[in-house]
């Protein structure tokens, strides 16, 4: 059985099918003009859920970076005062060796002695370093000095790890042991064997039985600067691949959210065409009919 089709029906799927035709060139517009594939979540759930996730996955990779600087800086920081530790012990070796010249005077070795105060001094400012004011040597304690200036000695004694994650439940120490460095052992650290060095030099005496204490202090030194070394290492590698992950995700992102211009518009030439074959026809079917004329 047939199916009577009348004119108002015509009408109907002819305005139906044009207000289809220009809401799909309204759609694609709407992606040329704002670069992205949907402009709201309803027009693709699955899409705007892989966005968020996108999203959330650069903000989580953006805070390790940032984690991973912070590390680096404080590292970086604490190698250059392990550099400085070295250096003032490798001096105090010098002073030391040639303190036992038997033709010295009392006064030389005086002299000696005041240039170890000095160095004394300036290891107390290194071992009270501080990043962005927090002391990188006071173990977790960071808003105390380690170093006490009044009495010349290393008080801290907090060895506790500061535990940044560089990854997911990936995590690293970005602090060395300073108890290793300054106050080992706490009975005869690094200040106390300097004292005695001063102590010897003032009175005239050669400091020479004291240079095995001091070589010890610098391989202390030397051992902690190199596990330092090896958790750089680490951070470097982590960095690349935070850069490499930051790319990858921003990539997928892209392809996932923005519109193919190129395609876009060559649909969108398309739909035009469409539309105006639509129009076209519509004006053949919404013809004058007899009722027109005898009205």
């Amino acid at each position: 059985m047939s199916m009577r089709v009348t004119q108002s029906m015509l009408n109907s799927n002819m305005l139906r099918n044009v207000n289809n035709s220009m809401g799909n060139m309204d759609r694609l517009q709407e992606q040329l003009s704002s670069g992205k594939k949907t402009s709201k979540p309803s027009d693709d759930p699955v899409l705007a859920t892989r966005a968020m996730y996108y999203r959330s996955a650069l903000m989580e990779n953006d805070q390790y970076v940032r984690n991973v600087d912070e590390a680096e800086s404080w590292m970086g920081a604490t190698d250059s005062a392990l550099d400085d530790v070295g250096n003032v012990l490798k001096r105090v070796q010098e002073l030391m060796v040639a303190s036992g010249n038997d033709d010295l005077s009392v006064e030389d070795r005086k002299v000696m002695a005041s240039e170890i105060v000095e160095l004394k001094n300036h290891l107390g400012t290194v071992a009270n370093q501080t990043i962005n004011g927090r002391y990188i040597f006071a173990g977790t304690d960071t808003d105390k000095p380690p170093y006490d200036v009044a009495t010349g000695q290393f008080t801290n004694t907090n060895n506790s790890q500061i535990n940044v994650e560089i990854s997911q439940n990936t995590y690293t120490a970005i602090n060395i042991d300073a108890q290793k460095v300054f106050n080992s052992p706490a009975t005869n650290n690094i200040f106390m064997i300097m004292d005695k060095v001063i102590s010897n030099l003032q009175t005239g005496v050669s400091s020479m039985p004291l240079m095995n204490d001091v070589k010890g202090q610098f391989e202390n030194v030397l051992t902690e600067r190199a596990a330092l070394g090896a958790r750089v290492n680490r951070i470097e590698l982590v960095q690349e691949r935070l850069a490499n992950s930051e790319v990858n995700i921003t990539a997928l992102k892209s392809k996932n959210e923005d519109v193919d211009e190129a395609e876009a518009i060559t649909q969108l030439k398309t739909q035009e065409n469409v539309h105006r074959a639509a129009l076209s026809a519509g004006a053949r079917i919404i013809q004058p009919s007899l009722l027109d004329f005898l009205r």
